[in-house]
This record gives C-alpha cells, sequence and structure tokens, in this order.
C-alpha cells in the first residue's frame, strides 16, 4: 500500500477507529490508542506504510518500523506495512495473526485471531488471496491461495479456504463449502466508505 499524502493516511487511521467505537471523535480514538492492541498495531503499520515511501523521513521511518516489530511481538500480528489494506480494517482479537505481505485486502475486513492469510508456492493456485469488500474471517480460518474471496462474506471458525468464493457467501469446514448465502450482515458492524 502506498498514501499519496499525510491527509489520506489520517483518513485511513480515523477509519479503522470508526470501525472500533462508532464516532470520529479524536478523544475517543486517543483512548482507543491506548486500550486495543489491534487498533494500535493498525496505527502503526499504516503509518510506517506513509513514511517508507518518503526517503527524506528515514530516520522516523526507522523508528516506526521497530514500533511495529514491538507491536507484532507483543500481540502476535504480522502483518507488513506493504499489504495493500482498504479502509476500516478490524482486529477483532490479537494474536497468531499472518497475512502475506503481497494479499490485498478490500474495505471493511474484520479479522479475528489464529487467521493466516497465506501464499501457495506451487500449483494451479499460487500465488496469494484478494479478498474484497465487507468480509468476517472468523478464529483460526486459513485463506490459502491465489484466490478470489468476493463481497459480503462470513469465513466461520477453523475453515480452511483454498477457492473461490463469490459474493454473499457463508463458508465453512475443511475444505471450506458453501454452507448459505446471508452474506456478513451482523458481523462487520459500523461500515466506512
Amino acid at each position: 500500500m502506498k498514501f499519496d499524502s499525510l491527509a489520506q493516511c489520517k483518513q485511513y487511521i480515523s477509519a479503522d477507529a470508526y470501525r472500533y467505537i462508532g464516532t470520529f471523535s479524536k478523544f475517543a480514538a486517543f483512548k482507543l490508542r491506548l486500550k486495543v492492541i489491534g487498533f494500535r498495531y493498525t496505527r502503526v503499520m499504516r503509518i510506517c506504510c506513509y513514511l517508507r515511501s518518503r526517503k527524506w523521513l528515514l530516520p522516523i521511518y526507522l523508528i516506526y518500523r521497530l514500533k511495529l516489530n514491538r507491536l507484532s511481538y507483543k500481540s502476535g500480528i504480522q502483518i507488513s506495512e506493504t499489504t495493500q489494506i482498504g479502509k476500516g480494517f478490524y482486529i477483532g482479537h490479537f494474536g497468531c495473526i499472518v497475512v502475506s505481505d503481497q494479499a490485498v485486502i478490500g474495505n471493511n475486513v474484520n479479522i479475528s485471531q489464529g487467521i493466516t492469510i497465506g501464499r501457495t508456492n506451487r500449483g494451479e493456485k499460487q500465488g496469494v488471496p484478494t479478498i474484497g469488500d465487507e468480509v468476517y474471517i472468523g478464529p483460526g480460518a486459513k485463506i490459502i491461495g491465489k484466490i478470489n474471496i468476493g463481497n459480503n462474506i462470513t469465513i466461520g471458525a477453523n475453515a480452511v479456504v483454498t477457492a473461490d468464493v463469490p459474493d454473499n457467501a457463508c463458508v465453512a469446514g475443511i475444505p471450506a463449502k458453501i454452507i448459505s448465502y446471508a452474506g456478513s450482515e451482523g458481523y462487520v458492524n459500523r461500515t466506512v466508505k
């Protein structure tokens, strides 16, 4: 991901905060930063993303990169600042979260603890997933390979997704199968545009 301006970076951070607290209040966002490690990680990741492409801010980037590494060890979250993540990213619980640096994640995506969004290195699905907008990824889910996850999707707990998922589907199981077309309504709340 690459931000064109500091204002755009702040807009993404504000959208992420809104997903947690339902308001754009700066004071509420400050309290959120102190209390919720998932938001703290996302905020530092977004700042690293902004600073990374500005060579004249290299010393500040290195400081924030160290902060991101520290938060990664502390929280068990491994998401690179180079991962393309849309607005309104929500980490429900921290711990054992691994996301490939080449994955593409849309707007208003919820992820839970124990998830993996990873690469396959051989076969016809060689590559990384592309995840659409308004997707809920349940605890322990694995999304692996060059697959497309549509919009308004619910991925159940401990599901292993290795094939494309159409819009509005709910998938569960190993390997994941479509169990309904109820979408992510009720799981993805306070969405941003």
